[in-house]
Formats: C-alpha cells, sequence, structure tokens
C-alpha cells in the first residue's frame, strides 16, 4: 500500500471511530505533535502516548469531533493533508470549523511521524 492510500484509510478510520486502525499505522516510536495553542499540543511518542494525551480527550471532551481531508499530496515517504476539524467541546457548548495542514512521514509501511499545522485561535474560541 502506497504512503497515500495508507493515509486514505486511516482518515477513513478515524471517521468511523477506528482508533486501533489508526494507531496501528505508527510506528512504535512514532513522533506526533499537535500544535502549540491546540488543547492538547505538544510531542508524544508511540501510540500508546498518542492515544492517552489525544485520542482519548478528542473522544471524551468533543461532540462530533471530525478531521476531514480535502486533499492529499504524496511525494515519496511524505503525505500532507489539507482539510478541516469540526466539532463542539462539550464543556461549553460551542462548536469550530478551522482549516488544517497535516504532515505524514513514513519508514515503510508505518507511520514515523505526523505534525499539525492549524489556526489554533479559532479552536481557543470553542474552549472559552
Amino acid at each position: 500500500m502506497t504512503p497515500k492510500a495508507k493515509i486514505q484509510a486511516v482518515y477513513a478510520a478515524f471517521e468511523s471511530g477506528d482508533i486501533p486502525t489508526v494507531l496501528g499505522a505508527l510506528a512504535p516510536d512514532a513522533s506526533w505533535t499537535e500544535a502549540e495553542g491546540f488543547p492538547y499540543g505538544g510531542t508524544y511518542i508511540g501510540p500508546e502516548a498518542v492515544l492517552e494525551n489525544v485520542f482519548m480527550k478528542l473522544g471524551t471532551e468533543w461532540d462530533g469531533f471530525a478531521a476531514v481531508p480535502a486533499q492529499l499530496v504524496a511525494e515519496g515517504d511524505t503525505v500532507v493533508a489539507l482539510g478541516t476539524y469540526s466539532g463542539t467541546y462539550k464543556a461549553t457548548g460551542r462548536a469550530f470549523e478551522a482549516p488544517f495542514v497535516h504532515v505524514w512521514k513514513f519508514e515503510g509501511d508505518l507511520v514515523t511521524s505526523f505534525h499539525q499545522h492549524t489556526d489554533t485561535a479559532v479552536v481557543q474560541r470553542a474552549l472559552a
């Protein structure tokens, strides 16, 4: 499976709530960076850290959180996703929609790094 096809499958799994498939795409020592200013900003190493510090929080603190790619651009072992986040923060009842860019890097069949870029000010307004 090409890196682009693998990332298409990752987004489809995320959309359907199949988090084990998403985490299964990550190398054991994958680096996952959420943008500074995003609610879970920071760098997490390995699938378990991503599950605990990102996905579990998205699943419990948000209603209908979605990351929908509009375009995937692939070159070699790098895939760039351009898309839109949306969701409603449960604590405030405020919804948001913000563009994102995700940069995925592969070694072999596994993701070794993920880097998120987004308009964190838009997300922060939903939290306040």
